[in-house]
């Protein structure tokens, strides 16, 4: 078969919400075409953001409740979701949410058990698609690769702007990618203390103005002189960022301001010469200052895909990951996490109904 439907779930570091996209993938020729059918984001509510941003000071008890839980509950919004638009996918794909990553530590969790969400929805289901990697000694991040490579090859660059920056290309004739930076994990903490869920627009930032001594310890960070690969997790953000924002007497604007300029800089200085494009993706494309900012540090034309592929690249990249899955190819890229060698990474639970 060589014309594959599945569901991608999401749910990011920037707790926006639950991203469903219909995805139908083709392969002919050998290469991969694709289409995305419909999606949509199902924005939490403050109890679940609360709930899942807090996830990680559960107790082993609590840390299981909740893993069974957020899986039933994506089940059941998937089939609300395939019953509305009256679609047969194959599977359902699902990202899950991250609690934990620690690869250094050989461990990485991502919520939203797979078995309650096959049986709630009743579609074979692929979750868990970081463990495998870790294990082999990688990164386990990032994973959206594959898909650049497959997908979106016509591409110099890919850069998704979503809790964290990531970036993928090819060098040498292998892809290469990592994690760069927090964006709006970060952004949204800040407009968060205004009443805000995130500054739209970058309106709030245009009116800051820039904390030079801030800028430079942000850009200080040992992260950033770590060559890849290399991910990034909400832990080193609230040991290592969050704690450079809270000590200044600064006011909100001049922080995202000043942040804004931090996440510019960091991508701009990633982009090697002779590559003319760079597709960007995920909330972050939104933000009007920021994008003005990275198009003033990075020396490539930027490419600003439809409100689709924009909004739901990395729900579409996890339901390619699941069919590859299926396929019995590898779906995690060893030059891209550090592994020792690629693999076809992710759990299936079939709804036994």
């Amino acid at each position: 078969m060589n014309t594959y439907t599945a569901i991608g779930l999401m749910s990011g570091t920037s707790l926006d919400g639950l991203d469903i996209a219909c995805c139908t993938f083709i392969y002919q020729r050998g290469k991969w075409r694709f289409h995305i059918s419909s999606a949509k984001t199902i924005a939490y509510t403050p109890v679940l953001k609360d709930r899942l941003r807090n996830a990680d000071k559960l107790d082993a008890a609590g840390l299981a409740e909740i893993h069974t839980w957020f899986g039933h509950w994506m089940g059941t919004r998937a089939d609300d979701f395939i019953r509305k638009h009256k679609l047969k996918p194959l599977i359902v794909s699902s990202h899950g949410h991250t609690v934990f990553h620690q690869p250094a530590k050989g461990f990485t969790l991502q919520i939203g058990s797979g078995a309650s969400l096959a049986a709630a929805c009743g579609i074979k289901t692929v979750c868990d698609f970081r463990s495998g990697d870790v294990a082999l000694g990688g990164q386990g991040a990032p994973l959206v690769p594959i898909g650049d490579e497959l997908l979106f090859s016509e591409y110099g660059y890919c850069l998704n702007l979503g809790g964290f920056a990531n970036i993928s290309f090819r060098d040498q004739n292998e892809r290469v990618a990592f994690d760069i930076c927090p964006v709006n994990i970060v952004l949204n903490h800040l407009t968060l203390k205004l009443g805000k869920a995130f500054d739209k627009g970058g309106a709030l930032a245009r009116k800051g103005t820039l904390i030079l001594p801030l800028l430079e310890a942000l850009n200080e960070a040992r992260f950033y002189q770590k060559k890849g690969p290399k991910s990034l997790g909400k832990e080193w953000v609230w040991k290592e960022v969050i704690p450079l924002l809270e000590k200044q007497k600064a006011s909100v604007p001049d922080l995202l301001h000043t942040y804004c300029e931090h996440i510019a800089y960091q991508i701009g200085i990633q982009i090697l010469p002779g590559k003319n494009d760079m597709l960007v993706t995920g909330g972050g494309a939104y933000n009007d200052f920021l994008m003005e900012r990275i198009r003033d540090y990075a020396p490539c034309e930027i490419r600003i895909p439809d409100n689709l592929t924009v909004q739901f690249r990395e729900a579409l990249v996890f339901a390619f990951l699941g069919v590859l899955r299926l396929r019995g190819e590898h779906n995690c890229l060893s030059s891209v996490t550090g592994a020792r060698c690629d693999s076809s990474g992710g759990c299936i639970y079939d709804p036994l109904l």
